[in-house]
């Protein structure tokens, strides 16, 4: 009797077996499932990778470099990140039409995955800027006033204190920042394309180009207010004020030497 009752199980025991085999079954789910997202993570990124490689020789490889080290006709890619990518091949610059002072903007010839293709590729050569996900350079949680100033004070001599443009020295200008993409905008503070400086989070935090692409918005936007009326590209009152006083002088010394004309061809007659 003794030996049957030692064997009789606990009431609690097939209690513990299930919580222990619930216990396994989730720790092997945990151990393994992210491991598998992450593998098709890296899948998708290395074809991503690989495609972005055979656009970069037929477009890019010619001044570039096979490898994106450079060329005589083309600057190392090696470093600048997928942001510059972005910015370069989504704005049309790149490929380049023809060499120049600068490349201007136009239509671009890469849909969004292949952008991404060649952005992948090229952040495979080295460490650089990534392209920045939408709450980075949406207007929500930015401070307009605060990015005016900044914007004045680090980007309005060559770009106009509205973004309207400007010429720079040797055929080089400062584009217009009117109807580019938010993304774009905070892409240039990111990379410093061309003739820009680049600003880094050292220089400009996150927060700060926020805001910057946020006042830049809220005076180059469509529903943008001009209470003075002709604006004149934006160039200020003194400009306005320039061209006030020589186009209306220039009329009054027209109008004087119509009446003196006039005047003196009374008198011989």
């Amino acid at each position: 009797m003794k030996k049957l009752s030692a064997r009789r199980r606990h009431p609690l025991a097939a209690l513990v077996v299930l919580l222990f085999a619930l216990a396994v079954t989730g720790g092997l789910y945990a151990a393994f499932a992210p491991a598998d997202k992450a593998q098709a993570d890296d899948t998708a990124q290395s074809l991503a990778i690989k495609e972005g490689k055979k656009l970069f020789a037929v477009g890019c490889a010619s001044c570039h470099g096979t490898g994106g080290q450079g060329t005589s006709d083309g600057p190392s890619l090696v470093g600048v990140g997928a942001a510059a990518v972005d910015f370069q091949v989504g704005t049309g610059r790149m490929p380049a039409q023809q060499p120049g002072a600068q490349v201007p903007r136009k239509r671009n010839i890469y849909n969004n995955a292949q952008i991404d293709q060649l952005a992948a590729y090229v952040a495979s050569l080295g460490p650089g800027p990534s392209v920045p996900d939408k709450s980075q350079y949406s207007a929500d949680g930015a401070d307009i006033g605060k990015g005016g100033e900044l914007f004045r004070t680090n980007c309005a001599q060559c770009h106009n204190f509205t973004g309207k443009g400007g010429a720079l020295t040797n055929g080089k200008f400062a584009p217009t920042l009117e109807g580019v993409d938010p993304k774009h905008v905070y892409e240039a503070m990111q990379t410093g394309p061309q003739n820009m400086p680049s600003f880094g989070d050292g220089t400009l935090s996150q927060q700060n180009k926020k805001d910057i692409v946020a006042y830049l918005g809220a005076v180059n936007g469509d529903k943008t207010a001009s209470p003075g009326g002709m604006e004149l590209g934006g160039l200020g009152p003194v400009t306005e004020g320039l061209f006030g006083y020589i186009f209306g002088l220039g009329a009054c010394v027209a109008v004087a030497i119509w009446v003196a004309a006039r005047t003196t061809k009374a008198k011989k007659s």
